[in-house]
């Protein structure tokens, strides 16, 4: 199954270097031509010009990019190559309305598309253990499943295209909800004397304990933010959740809440930092 991977960024470049560890890789690209050169190189594969050409090549094209606007433009320069009986796959995050065009441009030339964003951050697609949600035909998902598996360790289907979507949108409520808590209890520790490390560990093994303040917590005691999920990726998923629940006429006030902090967190010139940054304000003021 040749397999080609466009977005290299800090999810894509390492889910590719699972898909390639499975020998299932055989070429890439990336708006930054250099960025594909170097992974290329690293992963004995090729390099290729545009989507296009990568479409040519390969059987499965695998596509982990930022935003809406940057699906669209490269499912509009895959389909001028398609093969049919192709299939796309798309771990981005992006509005189910976005899911279901994209869909529409791929069939359109007989291939098939699935909508499979993925969750875990920058540690999961490093050890190949993300949770992948998946929209589409149940018999695509199945023909696929090699890859998904080189890179994964849950491999959900939700239902048709857009459902991975729905479902990635509940997953960005959640973790929105979990900084706002982690963040504010951590900041109340800290206000109180207590050794942020020793915190961690005491509630991380109770009822409190959870993936966002085991992997997060002890950076943020020490007042880094690198990101494993930039801020202003999060901020963009937040638009999507809320302009979705307006729809619905759903409330989302811890939503509501952590995208406005986002919005100010932004304007500081924190947006490239990881999400746990909200804690810039809250812990108490030097």
């Amino acid at each position: 199954m040749r397999t080609g991977f466009i977005g290299l960024g800090a999810m894509g470049a390492n889910m590719a270097r699972n898909v390639a560890k499975a020998g299932l890789l055989e070429a890439v690209w990336n708006r930054t031509g250099q960025v594909a050169d170097k992974v290329a190189e690293e992963l004995g594969v090729a390099s290729v010009g545009s989507p296009a050409d990568l479409a040519l090549r390969v059987d499965v094209i695998v596509i982990c990019v930022s935003a809406d606007a940057d699906l669209l433009a490269v499912v509009d320069d895959l389909v001028t190559s398609l093969k049919p009986g192709s299939i796309v796959i798309d771990h981005s995050t992006v509005s189910v309305q976005t899911a279901h065009t994209a869909a529409k441009k791929v069939r359109s030339s007989g291939a098939d598309f699935l909508d499979a964003p993925v969750s875990g951050g920058v540690e999961g697609a490093k050890s190949g253990t993300l949770s992948i949600m998946v929209g589409g035909k149940a018999e695509t998902v199945e023909r696929v499943r090699p890859i998904l598996q080189a890179e994964a360790s849950r491999i959900v289907h939700m239902g048709g295209v857009g459902a991975g979507q729905a479902t990635k949108a509940v997953n960005q409520i959640m973790c929105a909800g979990i900084n706002q808590a982690v963040t504010e209890a951590l900041a109340f520790g800290a206000a109180q004397g207590l050794n942020l490390d020793k915190v961690i560990g005491a509630v991380g093994g109770g009822a409190a304990g959870n993936w966002f303040l085991e992997k997060r917590g002890p950076t943020m005691a020490l007042g880094t933010f690198a990101p494993g999920f930039k801020l202003a990726l999060h901020y963009k998923d937040l638009k999507i959740c809320l302009e979705t629940a307006r729809k619905l006429g759903v409330h989302l006030p811890l939503s509501e809440m952590t995208f406005k902090d986002y919005a100010e967190l932004i304007k500081q010139g924190h947006g490239n930092e990881d999400i746990s940054a909200l804690y810039r304000l809250k812990r108490p003021k030097k």
